[in-house]
């Protein structure tokens, strides 16, 4: 199972310097809903949903959502072992809960910060050089 960063999905369909591997959209892929919400905003701040609306729909298909559950957001509100930004911190409280329910989550990110945060955390992550 991957936990998969917006930073991935963006670079995917904006077609950034970097890419993720083909292989990546095969593998059992999981996030928080709300790389949903802000997939779509970056979408739309860009004003690209007519020319990118359906790839996005098609790959956030690819994707199964956990939902910002009370458990979720209550373990955001607890510290982190370095400083974290909001919206990182609702990610990285994703992928503890779903290490507390004996799920072993690998992340895919292109954010250092957040690399780190999830490596003291004791979150592999997947190599995304293609």
């Amino acid at each position: 199972m991957i936990y998969i960063d917006t930073s991935v999905v963006l670079a995917q369909l904006l077609a950034e310097d970097r890419k993720p591997p083909a292989s990546l959209w095969f593998e059992s892929l999981i996030a928080s809903r709300l790389l949903e919400y802000e997939t779509w905003t970056r979408i739309h701040a860009r004003r690209l949903a007519e020319t990118h609306g359906d790839a996005a729909r098609a790959l956030l298909a690819r994707i199964s959502f956990l939902e910002l559950s009370p458990l979720v957001l209550g373990r955001a509100l607890e510290p982190f072992p370095e400083s974290v930004r909001t919206l990182d911190a609702l990610h990285v409280a994703s992928l503890v809960f779903l290490q507390s329910r004996g799920l072993a989550p690998r992340l895919a990110t292109y954010d250092e910060r957040f690399a780190r945060l999830a490596a003291r955390l004791d979150v592999p992550t997947v190599d995304l050089r293609t």
